[in-house]
């Protein structure tokens, strides 16, 4: 089959027992043997590997920001864009159902199909193999990526940020809500008052108005420098959509 063929040239492997390959591609709904078990130990094997990854390029890190960026390297959205890069799409046996509702552009069930993969392969060469798979996997990711920021949301950031500078904390406050309870608007305001930043955001919940806001913060501040400059002048609200760090749930 020439998808499969394409697929382990991405992953730098080749099967020896094509029916690995072929179960880490089956979804459930498709029927038995599907990739579940295979999803379980492929899990474990990807954490202790990006771990042990983590651990050896990054002797500076604690063991906190150890936990955060790997955290970060393993869920369920970065897996689905390493699938997108191996093609899975095309490969993924559904059932007629989830074929008909988009399953196969889901994340998590992309990221579970990584995860299989992973598990089948260690399964088929031994840890050896599938570590190495893994560190090709993810070296283009860890050569663009800052793991002194990687995962964290902006208010982290920024509160970094302005430590950093010896100033006082950023403060926040509501300026408005709007809507109907089960639709609401939150206007926040975001300011670091030593350097007369205020900034105004929108959002549907308070958390993403602020963490808006904390990211113009945080861009204001690159921009003025080193130094502390003054003068800031005022925002009206921004609705701004801004891509930050939650805890997500287990697929």
């Amino acid at each position: 089959m020439a998808g499969l063929d394409s697929l382990q040239d991405k992953l730098g492997y080749r099967f020896q027992n094509m029916g690995l390959l072929e179960q880490a591609l089956t979804h459930r709904s498709h029927g038995m043997p599907h990739n579940e078990r295979l999803e379980f130990l492929g899990d474990s094997v990807l954490n202790f590997v990006v771990s042990a990854l983590l651990f050896r390029a990054h002797d500076e890190m604690d063991e906190g920001d150890l936990s955060r960026v790997r955290s970060n390297l393993v869920k369920q959205a970065a897996l689905a864009d390493i699938a997108k890069t191996l093609a899975l799409s095309e490969l993924l046996r559904l059932g007629e159902g989830e074929l008909k509702s988009g399953g196969f552009r889901r994340p998590s069930i992309l990221a579970d199909a990584v995860e299989a993969i992973l598990g089948a392969l260690y399964l088929d060469g031994g840890f050896s193999e599938v570590s190495a798979t893994i560190e090709r996997l993810y070296q283009p990711i860890l050569a663009h990526i800052d793991v002194r920021t990687f995962g964290k949301d902006a208010k982290t950031l920024l509160q970094e940020l302005v430590q950093g500078r010896g100033l006082a904390l950023p403060q926040y406050a509501v300026l408005a809500t709007r809507g109907a309870a089960h639709n609401q608007t939150f206007d926040v305001v975001c300011e670091v008052a030593p350097l007369q930043i205020r900034e105004q955001a929108s959002g549907s919940s308070r958390r993403a108005a602020e963490q808006t806001a904390a990211a113009q913060a945080i861009a204001v501040i690159e921009a003025l420098g080193p130094t502390r400059h003054q003068g800031r002048r005022h925002h009206r609200p921004a609705q701004l959509s801004l891509p930050v760090a939650v805890p997500q749930e287990k697929k």
